[in-house]
């Protein structure tokens, strides 16, 4: 199933779910490419009732869940809870802010965790491939090991580049898939020092020890909405 968690308190970009996007709601765009997926329910946690009201509209389900919420990843367990969901439930959590995110690239990383017994949790990845992203701290990069298994994730330039030559790089998709049971561990567990340093949450997981299956996108994924001028660069599109 996918648990897409909607907060209309951004901190960069207050209201952005509800902002307008070619005749539509953000929010609305990507509950429609999570249904697009096929892979299963598809349920919006979210802490506001216009953003409720949005997917009631389109015959989509909601659960409402608490503002005080410190994570994406604490809404959408909350919202796991209430669903009272078997522990074998593979549980993708697609951010709210991404209307482009593909439905080929949902259904894969769901595959991806069903083949990977030994991992709590998959995600996915795509090349690097202009020169700002690189040191862009807002741009997510993950190294992985030969078996695509996450070995860190960092806002810095990783892999570095000693002599300064070509380094392939890879920006993370913060698009998940997790083990119904593992979701719940991980939101019990306190941050791990890397997760405040570097300020993301899945540094946790590896921080105790979960594996976490990493591979490329099959396709293209375009960046998510954080800022007016990613909404902009949207409304252009």
């Amino acid at each position: 199933m996918v648990l897409i968690p909607a907060r209309h308190g951004s901190t960069r970009l207050p209201a952005k779910l509800l902002a307008d996007l070619h005749g539509q709601p953000v929010i609305w765009h990507t509950w429609q490419q999570a249904q697009a997926s096929g892979v299963g329910r598809v349920v919006v946690a979210t802490d506001h009732p216009d953003i409720a009201a949005c997917i009631h509209a389109c015959g989509g389900e909601v659960v409402m869940v608490a503002q005080d919420c410190q994570s994406g990843t604490d809404r959408i367990a909350l919202a796991c809870r209430f669903l009272q969901l078997a522990p074998e439930t593979i549980v993708v959590n697609l951010q709210g802010d991404e209307p482009g995110m593909p439905p080929a690239a949902i259904s894969q990383v769901v595959s991806l965790l069903e083949g990977a017994p030994d991992c709590a949790m998959a995600t996915l990845c795509v090349p690097l491939t202009e020169p700002w992203e690189v040191e862009d701290p807002a741009v997510v990069k993950v190294v992985c090991n030969a078996h695509g298994r996450a070995l860190y994730f960092s806002r810095a330039p990783i892999p570095a580049s000693r002599e300064g030559g070509p380094v392939a790089r890879f920006r993370h998709v913060g698009l998940y898939a997790y083990r119904h049971e593992a979701l719940l561990r991980l939101t019990t567990l306190p941050p791990a020092p890397p997760e405040l340093a570097e300020s993301l949450e899945q540094l946790r997981a590896l921080w105790y020890g979960m594996a976490i299956a990493v591979a490329e996108a099959s396709q293209h994924i375009p960046r998510g909405i954080d800022t007016l001028d990613d909404l902009r660069r949207w409304r252009q599109s």
